[in-house]
């Protein structure tokens, strides 16, 4: 083998492992650019999704509040005798407190 031959074999050699080199560069764009891709659009739905999550914990916890209390307030309003003077009491100043109310918003 002469010397221009080896020169050529090296060179081609060279120009080989740098087509693979370029290849793999282009594929890695590529695959890069496609799981960037994914992300956003991972990302672009969890917005939504974290908003619904957040208002049905805030209506769950605000409705499961408010029940438990008007059902105790209700259940212990019945366990009271109607005719004695702690229920006229609590009646008279619900009925007070009601038309209290109603003046300041008319």
């Amino acid at each position: 083998m002469s010397v221009t031959d080896a020169n050529i074999d090296e060179t081609s050699a060279s120009e080989s492992a740098m087509k693979a080199a370029a290849d793999a560069m282009r594929d890695a764009a590529a695959t890069a650019a496609d799981h960037a891709a994914k992300v956003r659009a991972t990302l672009s739905d969890t917005g939504p999704r974290a908003i619904r999550t957040a208002s049905r914990l805030t209506y769950t916890t605000s409705y499961m509040t408010s029940y438990s209390i008007v059902y105790a307030a209700v259940f212990i309003a019945h366990l009271l005798p109607q005719d004695n003077a702690l229920v006229q009491g609590l009646y008279d100043g619900g009925v007070a407190a009601r038309d209290a109310l109603k003046g300041r918003n008319d």
